[in-house]
């Protein structure tokens, strides 16, 4: 069971991710971001700066959301930007319940006095790869996305989460998801045990060294990581927690450490978020294994979805995330399409302006960050 109220709340509304929850509300709040908990009801819509415990025998709960807030300027309460991590969660099917929530969240985004607020749900907009025989078009999110731009909400240049992933149903037998992967991945499978490689559950003593690999592996994939610190808020945060829960899983090949990933649960739906390895023993394909041992874990933890966090904007081969890609897809699951992120802007000019500055920013960070991570591990 969820440890918190919210986590409760939450858990029971459709598509539950473990980014709105309390924990994930408790690493932002160390890190500059004021949690603010929305919760409507058949009459009511409230909100909350802590866990909403005068909620807990409420059974008409429709809609909630977790917004992060954060200030531009620490000595002033406004300006500030508010961002609703995979949120809120809702039918979205049911337009007067979409209505009232958009109604209430663009006020209070005024209120706030808000630069803007991004929302990311999992509105499913289509499936399986555009253009494709299995392509599917979501007839009830397409209707979403041309309410956002009625409303004037744009989609948003700055996408803080993957619009698309690749999702594996957990619901079928170990036989039939074998079934469905692609046959160089079973191969690879049943390599990766043949040539020894086994997979173990980490523990808080190896947060650490898997900080090491996640850089290591950063600097030889080219993608920015933030400090150790905050990794190891986020790994021990959900580790100590029953539900939601995070937990790594360690392939070893003869008792070295060649490759890692971290998995978290959180109401029936797995998600692989951190991946990282190391050059030694690459051709024992332990990652494969790694996913296997994951599926199989989720599996037998009660979960129905194992979602591999991720896929292309663009499904060609120009798109940066399509190697990585392959490899999902090698592994049986399907392509979800999702609404991705939109901002609404109380106020155009402000917007504009941040808009326009704060990429100039983020591109200096990612710089010093990187060059930051390749010290903390002795590189350049």
């Amino acid at each position: 069971m969820p440890t918190t109220i919210w986590d409760q709340l939450i858990s029971s509304l459709p598509n539950p991710h473990f980014l709105q929850t309390y924990e994930w509300a408790q690493v932002k709040s160390k890190y500059g971001w004021k949690p603010i908990y929305l919760i409507w009801s058949d009459k009511s819509f409230q909100s909350y700066t802590s866990d909403p415990s005068d909620q807990l025998n409420q059974s008409n709960i429709n809609a909630a959301c977790l917004i992060l807030k954060r200030t531009i300027f620490s000595r002033i309460a406004q300006p500030c930007i508010l961002y609703a991590p995979k949120g809120p969660l809702l039918d979205w099917n049911d337009e007067l319940l979409r209505n009232r929530v958009l109604d209430n969240l663009q006020s209070f985004a005024k209120k706030q006095g808000a630069v803007f607020l991004k929302i990311d749900p999992d509105v499913v907009l289509g499936r399986g790869i555009p253009a494709s025989e299995n392509e599917r078009v979501d007839i009830g999110g397409q209707n979403v996305m041309s309410e956002l731009k009625c409303r004037g909400w744009r989609f948003a240049s700055d996408q803080i989460q993957f619009k698309n992933t690749v999702l594996i149903d957990l619901s079928s037998s170990e036989d039939e998801m074998l079934a469905r992967m692609k046959q160089k991945t079973r191969y690879n499978i049943r390599l990766a045990e043949r040539k020894g490689v086994t997979v173990r559950v980490g523990t808080q003593a190896d947060l650490p060294m898997l900080y090491k690999m996640y850089a290591e592996t950063s600097v030889r994939d080219g993608f920015v990581i933030r400090n150790e610190e905050y990794y190891q808020t986020v790994w021990q945060t959900f580790m100590q927690s029953p539900e939601p829960h995070a937990e790594p899983l360690i392939a070893e090949v003869n008792g070295e450490v060649v490759a890692a990933i971290f998995v978290f649960y959180f109401a029936g739906r797995a998600s692989y978020v951190y991946g990282m390895s190391r050059e030694s023993h690459r051709e024992k394909m332990p990652s494969y294994l790694l996913q296997w041992e994951a599926m199989k874990r989720a599996k037998s933890n009660g979960s129905v979805i194992y979602d591999l966090w991720g896929a292309p904007d663009e499904f060609n081969e120009s798109d940066s995330m399509w190697g990585v890609f392959r490899f999902k897809e090698g592994l049986g699951g399907e392509v979800v399409r999702t609404l991705g992120a939109w901002d609404y802007a109380p106020n155009p000019f402000w917007y504009k302006m941040y808009s326009e500055i704060i990429p100039r920013v983020l591109d200096v960070m990612r710089s010093r960050g990187k060059q930051k991570t390749k010290q903390a591990i002795g590189g350049a």
